[in-house]
């Protein structure tokens, strides 16, 4: 059984360590990449050399170690029920996509499921005014705005509908600077629905009330399996620098 266990331990941390290094060649380099490596690691070591690896590491720290894995699983269970409930009822007067990576000039693959999301959104709601917000980053090439003002007139979607904002660096500067834009743009008060991926949802609902929206309704896009270590455990350490410094 012990011998089981290791082996599996250890195809674990291979196939962490390999999705963390391909995802960083294809896609831009996060946080995510490096704690998913890091993961890989410590799981490939502890199936691996367990003797060595108890030798060198003090009692306590596995026991930290542990229970930082068991607070990441069942984090991840929660975000991954809660951003697979969409809220939005399609009445809404705007559509918020929060951006998310690029490579060069094209939409990273969880920035196509938003967008995707945004297009069905808006065949049931053609009134709808879409805000796409994100500015420039690294390995970026354009505004994120700008690539996703680009897909959705691609896919359809009216340029009159789309409202670009091209500043935000963070997602609660999208909700921020979106909500300048449309506070302009409505003189009345008016509803608003956002899209981002489902691990991504929480978060999101947080940032926008902080952000000045009392109540703003959601839908998720899907997330690859194979993306699911990176993104998970990056929204997890995102997840904690919120309740910890609000931001």
């Amino acid at each position: 059984m012990k011998r089981i266990l290791k082996a599996i331990l250890i195809i674990i941390g291979i196939a962490l360590m390999a999705d963390a290094f391909v995802l960083g060649i294809v896609g831009n380099f996060n946080v995510g990449i490096i704690a998913t490596f890091g993961l890989g690691v410590v799981t490939f070591a502890y199936g691996g050399f367990d003797k060595q690896v108890n030798k060198v590491i003090p009692k306590w720290l596995r026991y930290v170690i542990v229970f930082g894995v068991c607070c990441v699983l069942i984090m991840t269970v929660f975000l991954a029920v809660y951003g697979n409930v969409d809220t939005a009822d399609y009445n809404e007067d705007a559509l918020i996509v929060l951006g998310a990576g690029i490579k060069g000039e094209y939409p990273s693959l969880p920035l196509v499921r938003r967008l995707d999301r945004a297009v069905e959104y808006y065949k049931k709601n053609p009134e709808v005014v879409i805000v796409v917000t994100g500015g420039q980053g690294f390995q970026e090439d354009i505004t994120e705005a700008l690539a996703m003002e680009r897909y959705l007139v691609n896919k359809g979607v009216p340029a009159y509908n789309i409202i670009k904002e091209e500043k935000a660096t963070s997602t609660y500067e999208n909700f921020r600077f979106s909500k300048e834009i449309l506070d302009k743009k409505f003189i009345e008060e008016y509803k608003i629905a956002f899209v981002t991926n489902d691990f991504h949802i929480y978060r999101a609902s947080r940032l926008a009330k902080s952000a000045g929206f009392e109540t703003a309704s959601h839908i998720s896009g899907i997330t690859e399996w194979y993306t699911l270590p990176v993104n998970y455990l990056r929204e997890c350490l995102a997840i904690v620098k919120l309740w910890i410094f609000k931001t």
